[in-house]
């Protein structure tokens, strides 16, 4: 077959291009410009030409994240806070009242001992005046009845003397007038004989 120049030479340039067009696609395919690319080679947060829409959408980005979280997410926080401060707060005053309740009953406890130990002494301090009462009644009618013995039996005792010394007297008239009557062989008459023992006793 006849190929003329001209042929050959569109040929070779298409051939070419389509070689140029292949290494482009290769290269922007593997992150690389090429030389005949649009691409400036730089990362695209830093590309100056894209600030003003990254600036755009930071706000907007920063704008929503503001709405969410003064409308949504702090309110939740400060509620729980707040619920938790209520229940501390009524927490703290359950303990109060409980702690006043107790000082309560142990002011009421201690003023119910304190009067039960002075019932208790009251009741020990008039039993021990009873006691010391009573003893001392009974110490006085033992005493009486003592007393009452002492004095009959010093009167029986003053009976009993009184009869014996007459009893004595008796005998001893008897006594010396048997004695006078086994002395002289006479009799002696009993006024003589207790005149006798009379003067003896006195002498």
């Amino acid at each position: 077959m006849f190929v003329t120049a001209a042929y050959a030479q569109s040929t070779t340039t298409e051939g070419a291009e389509t070689h140029d067009a292949a290494a482009g696609e290769v290269h922007t395919e593997t992150g690389v410009a090429n030389e005949g690319g649009h691409g400036s080679g730089v990362f695209p947060p830093f590309d100056t030409s894209t600030f003003a829409s990254q600036l755009l959408w930071l706000a907007i980005t920063f704008g929503l994240f503001y709405i969410l979280m003064s409308k949504v997410i702090m309110p939740r926080i400060a509620g729980i806070l707040e619920n938790r401060n209520d229940k501390i707060a009524q927490d703290l005053d359950e303990a109060s009242r409980s702690k006043a309740e107790a000082d309560a009953a142990i002011a009421a406890y201690e003023q119910e001992l304190a009067a039960a130990k002075a019932k208790g002494n009251a009741i020990a301090s008039t039993a021990r005046d009873a006691a010391k009462t009573k003893a001392a009644a009974e110490r006085a009618a033992i005493e009486a009845s003592l007393n009452d013995k002492i004095s009959a039996a010093e009167v029986r005792i003053a009976d009993i003397k009184t009869k014996a010394l007459a009893d004595v007297g008796s005998i001893a008239e008897d006594t010396a007038g048997a004695v006078v009557e086994l002395l002289i062989g006479g009799k002696v008459s009993k006024a003589e004989i207790a005149i006798a023992v009379k003067a003896s006793a006195s002498s």
